[in-house]
């Protein structure tokens, strides 16, 4: 399974496969043509309430990961991240994320999800 997280600012690779956004808003200051994103799963993504919990600096980033993979056994969730695994067996995918800190990020967790 290859499955690989990168700065969606970065510019896109040759190797990239799928390049999957896995951020809910769209990242401020890049055009959608610039961007090069094969999908966009919003259901994937943090709920607000979590996303806005964790960025005020009210919980640690294990809190934060607890939360979120209870919010990803939600149906909907749950079937997209299913079919990121499949297309993960299939060919190279990029998880994108407008993140400053991907490596304490949603991002990070469904890298290790899928890789797991």
């Amino acid at each position: 399974m290859s499955v690989r997280l990168r700065r969606i600012y970065e510019p896109p690779e040759p190797d990239d496969g799928l390049r999957v956004l896995v951020d809910r808003l769209w990242p401020r200051g890049l055009a959608k043509d610039e961007a090069h994103v094969d999908e966009w799963p919003k259901g994937l993504t943090p709920s607000a309430e979590l996303r806005e919990w964790y960025h005020a600096g009210e919980g640690s980033y294990e809190e934060f990961r607890r939360r979120y993979e209870a919010e990803l056994d939600a149906p909907e969730a749950a079937g997209l991240l299913d079919g990121l695994r499949a297309s993960a067996r299939k060919g190279h995918v990029t998880l994108l994320t407008a993140s400053k800190r991907p490596e304490e990020s949603h991002a990070r967790v469904l890298l290790e999800l899928l890789k797991g």
